[in-house]
């Protein structure tokens, strides 16, 4: 019997190539969005309860709720990849979100969108923002091997 070490082996760092967006009305089917070029912070700082009282000789917190955030993911304009979420932003719909690391990660995600053009110029790439209101997540789930 032969086993293959290298999944046992720890993993040095993880490149950001292969990583992708993708969007679903309800979470069944996903549409991968191409085009992107960058993935923002995902999840967010607790906010503190302060719960100092008159006996205490410092100040005392607890871990309240976790902010919710707005994520912004620029892209590559592609034509199709903007006319697709151009006929859908600003709707208000909770769409369910999904990124994927090239690992099989995945962070999901709700929330509504709109899209804006970023500023360009001369001998430079079109781009476009998709901004999300995120309204519950990110939940991280990691790779199954």
């Amino acid at each position: 019997m032969l086993f293959n070490l290298q999944q046992f082996a720890t993993m040095e760092g993880l490149s950001s190539q292969g990583t992708k967006l993708e969007y679903s009305e309800d979470g069944t089917k996903y549409n991968e969005i191409p085009g992107v070029k960058t993935i923002p912070e995902m999840g967010g700082s607790p906010q503190t309860i302060d719960v100092t009282d008159l006996a205490s000789t410092r100040q005392k917190s607890i871990e309240g709720l976790q902010q919710s955030q707005s994520l912004a993911f620029q892209c590559v304009y592609q034509g199709d990849n903007f006319k697709t979420l151009a006929a859908l932003s600003g709707n208000k719909k909770q769409y369910k979100w999904r990124v994927t690391f090239g690992d099989g990660t995945t962070a999901t995600f709700t929330g509504s969108f709109v899209i804006k053009t970023d500023s360009f110029g001369t001998n430079a790439a079109l781009s476009f923002t998709i901004t999300i209101t995120v309204s519950d997540g990110p939940d991280f789930a990691p790779a199954s091997n």
